[in-house]
């Protein structure tokens, strides 16, 4: 039994209490509607810095009136102390998700960075702590690699960090560790490979590149490819991260404890065949697009040239068992941001 199926098990008849740090964001939505979904009480802590309330009005919609009355929103934020303690009182696992991503935007103003993605992220280990939760499942993210050139990337042969987001989230994991052995809180590290998928930001200085493009497309614009084109990335899709912290939350196997994961799918896309593929299901909006060429610009600062993730020990361990290809989540992403793109 492995993937969704375990996770379907666990939790068939069984309501528990769930923190979601970043409820109103891109991927915290993406776990508080499949939580709500399965009839579980859930808390959302967001001070909507990045995330939106349309993103809640959205679940709102989808889980319907009954199931979403299960929801609490804390309007609050991970660097206040006092907002950690109350969102993890009573509660049973902590998923953390509330972050400042963007490599770009760490290089830009490292110390907002610092201060949201290591101090809120050391209070919410505190407050987790303070609570008694049973299980704290972090976000972290693959640009811990750093300069390490092996492929594909496996966990336990990090390099240095490129950017101060990098450093951030290897921060994280040393913190984790740490409360782990000193205080015998159970942590498990996800750390992330390009996720996409519905509620992304179309637009803005830090959007990524898959609503970035659809949103340029959509407005026949070229997208601009940072270097060659043949940089490459391993594309993952939001409902395979959501299925595995669920069963980061919720394993038994005590193996499995204190661990850090690659969450990925295991297949590598130059940023050329993502143009492609993305071009290829836009046509049909947008005859025109068949014909459009990308443009190139320069390697982005802190970026690394190739990555692509091993994810045999979340396979083993978790029974991670991604359902989307890059291309199937494509299939699923694409519509939901023609339906929600505007001029």
């Amino acid at each position: 039994m492995a993937g969704w199926d375990s996770v379907r098990r666990t939790l068939n008849g069984v309501s528990r209490r769930w923190l979601v740090t970043g409820a109103a964001g891109f991927i915290g939505s993406h776990l508080v509607e499949r939580l709500l979904q399965w009839d579980q009480e859930v808390v959302g802590l967001d001070n909507f810095a990045t995330g939106t309330p349309d993103n809640l009005e959205d679940i709102r919609r989808r889980v319907g009136q009954s199931r979403w009355a299960r929801f609490t929103l804390i309007e609050g934020d991970i660097v206040r102390e006092t907002d950690c303690a109350k969102a993890c009182e009573d509660v049973d696992y902590v998923l953390h998700q509330a972050a400042l991503g963007s490599v770009s935007r760490s290089l830009a103003d490292p110390r907002a960075s610092h201060r949201t993605n290591v101090d809120g992220f050391l209070n919410m280990l505190v407050a987790a702590r303070d609570a008694g939760v049973k299980r704290f499942v972090y976000a972290s993210s693959g640009a811990v690699y750093g300069d390490h050139p092996t492929l594909p990337k496996v966990e336990g042969a990090e390099g240095r960090p490129l950017s101060p987001y990098a450093a951030t989230k290897q921060i994280n994991e040393l913190y984790a560790d740490v409360f782990s052995r000193a205080y015998e809180i159970r942590c498990i590290g996800l750390r992330y490979f390009n996720v996409f998928g519905p509620r992304q930001n179309l637009r803005g200085p830090y959007a990524s590149v898959v609503p970035t493009w659809v949103d340029s497309l959509l407005r026949g614009r070229p997208c601009v490819v940072n270097g060659d084109g043949q940089t490459s990335r391993d594309f993952c899709y939001v409902e395979n991260v959501v299925q595995a912290n669920l069963l980061a939350a919720l394993t038994a196997d005590e193996r499995a404890m204190n661990m850090v994961y690659n969450i990925a799918v295991g297949q590598q896309t130059t940023l050329l065949e993502l143009y492609g593929m993305i071009r290829d299901r836009l046509v049909s909006h947008k005859a025109e697009l068949h014909s459009l060429q990308p443009q190139f610009g320069p390697f982005r600062p802190g970026d690394i040239r190739h990555s692509l993730a091993d994810i045999s020990k979340a396979r083993q361990l978790l029974g991670f068992n991604p359902t989307h290809t890059v291309a199937r989540g494509l299939d699923d992403a694409i519509p939901w941001f023609v339906r929600h793109w505007t001029e």
